[in-house]
């Protein structure tokens, strides 16, 4: 073989660092790119932010996550007077558990003193001032009856307590906390862990869910109905609830349907994660990314203009090092910003567009509701706008939208279609919407079943297997037609 030198001809693409800040920054959701600007407004003495733009009408209101939509009272959605300011700030969360059930338990307030007593070595009651689970137990350990050895031991389990209420650690692994000079046994952890599982809240300090409900249940008086069955299903049967495998459950226990269905009504008004009776789970909160209003008969969308800093270049600066080359860090710097500006630029653009191209092919749902929902997927927002699938995608993660229905995510109005017998085209999302308004009208002592759901689905056009209807109401956790008549038969019982 010899040297030879051949010409080829070839085309790449090429991510310029420009095109990578543009990128990152369009996949950044509102609250990350604040910090980000923040950062670099600190690092580029050739960025300032412009002073925002003094609007009532675009001031942000932090709204909590309730979901995928959070439909406000009294919000018309036609009105063109509509305005973000007149939405009702919603309640904070209720804490994590499982369905109707309610906690067994009370939240005291008082307090006393800090400090050890020279008498007996034990802690004086301290000032419980504060919210935390962790304050509410070590409160009640300085007041009850533990002795100097059961507390340091007690302190020690509570520490390994994490919020929902459950010990984190193994006994073993918390004997070997505890100060060895002192000669602790487990049989001493094992009793004091006894001890601190009767404070507030009741089931505090259990290893899993079984042991949680067993203490709970244990509070109950011997003679209520159902009190022995429900300890032995918290004991060995948690399984067969959590599957909804009732048949099998009466069969392993040789019970009857009714005697199941009141242990059934103790177990779900025990509180599954006791903790956050006392200290409940923070809200979680997001910021609009844009906001949509009708105005004069039209959907229009705005840029919510007063949660994300403006940038522009500082002139002054600017001006100093042009033509100098002797200033390499500040003419780095200087074009750092401008790529910045633009990129920020090309992120509102590109975010306009896409809300914009969302609104105005969901105007139906903007005012009639799920059911008017239209099938979309990116590649339909790709075609209108002119860009890629991979860029829509990148639009809509972690992007929200206000509209006079709620707080939506971007990715909410995409779904499936499904093809009526006419050729028509019905979102999976308008679909499930009507699942659930025939679930809500139907007769509860004649609960609707999924084939029964799937015939009135078909008288309105839209031809979807039993399985696929199955397939939406488990989405929606709406249960089965059996346990639906079930659960109805069983509250008007206890009424």
């Amino acid at each position: 073989m010899k040297p030879a030198l051949q010409l080829r001809i070839s085309q790449q693409l090429t991510m310029t660092p420009q095109l990578q800040q543009a990128i990152r920054l369009l996949l950044m959701p509102v609250t990350e790119l604040n910090t980000q600007l923040e950062q670099l407004l600190a690092d580029n003495m050739m960025l300032e932010a412009e002073e925002p733009e003094t609007d009532p009408a675009d001031l942000a209101e932090q709204i909590p996550v309730t979901g995928s939509s959070s439909t406000s009272d009294g919000a018309d959605p036609d009105s063109e007077t509509w305005d973000a300011r007149d939405e009702p700030a919603e309640a904070a969360p209720e804490p994590a558990g499982e369905e109707d059930m309610d906690s067994l338990l009370w939240n005291e307030t008082s307090g006393g003193g800090t400090g050890f007593d020279d008498k007996d070595g034990r802690p004086e009651p301290s000032d419980r001032s504060a919210e935390t689970l962790h304050a509410h137990l070590m409160w009640q350990l300085e007041i009850e009856h533990f002795s100097a050895r059961e507390y340091r031991i007690g302190e020690a389990i509570i520490d390994a307590i994490d919020d929902a209420g459950y010990l984190g650690e193994t006994l073993p692994a918390i004997l070997e906390m505890l100060d060895p000079a002192e000669g602790y046994t487990l049989a001493e952890v094992e009793q004091t862990l006894a001890k601190v599982q009767a404070l507030d809240p009741v089931g505090i300090g259990a290893r899993d869910l079984g042991e949680c409900l067993r203490l709970q249940l244990q509070q109950i008086e011997p003679g209520e109905p159902g009190r022995t069955l429900a300890l032995a299903i918290a004991t060995d049967g948690l399984d067969l609830v959590a599957e909804q495998q009732f048949a099998m459950l009466r069969r392993r226990l040789g019970v009857s349907t009714e005697e199941l269905d009141a242990a059934l009504a103790l177990i779900r008004h025990c509180n599954p994660k006791p903790g956050l009776a006392i200290h409940p789970a923070p809200a979680d909160y997001i910021v609009p990314d844009v906001y949509v209003r009708k105005r004069q008969g039209r959907w229009q969308v705005d840029l919510n203009r007063s949660v994300t800093p403006r940038l522009k270049v500082n002139q002054e600066y600017a001006n100093l090092v042009r033509g100098d080359s002797a200033h390499t860090v500040l003419r780095n710097q200087l074009q750092e910003a401008r790529w910045l500006v633009r990129s920020l630029e090309i992120r509102d653009d590109t975010l306009l567009k896409v809300a914009s191209c969302i609104v105005e092919r969901q105007a139906g749902f903007l005012d009639r509701g799920d059911e008017a929902m239209r099938p979309m997927v990116l590649k339909d927002v790709a075609e209108l706008v002119g860009m890629h699938e991979s860029t829509i995608s990148r639009v809509t993660t972690s992007k929200y939208m206000h509209t006079p229905r709620g707080v939506f995510e971007f990715r909410h109005f995409f779904s499936s279609q499904v093809t009526g017998d006419d050729g028509s085209e019905q979102s999976s999302t308008a679909i499930r919407a009507r699942i659930r308004r025939l679930i809500s009208q139907e007769d509860p002592a004649n609960p609707l079943s999924d084939s029964q759901l799937a015939s009135l689905l078909a008288d309105e056009n839209i031809k979807v297997a039993r399985r696929t209807v199955a397939k939406y109401r488990e989405a929606m956790q709406i249960e089965p037609s059996s346990e639906r008549k079930r659960r109805r038969r069983l509250t008007a019982t206890s009424q």
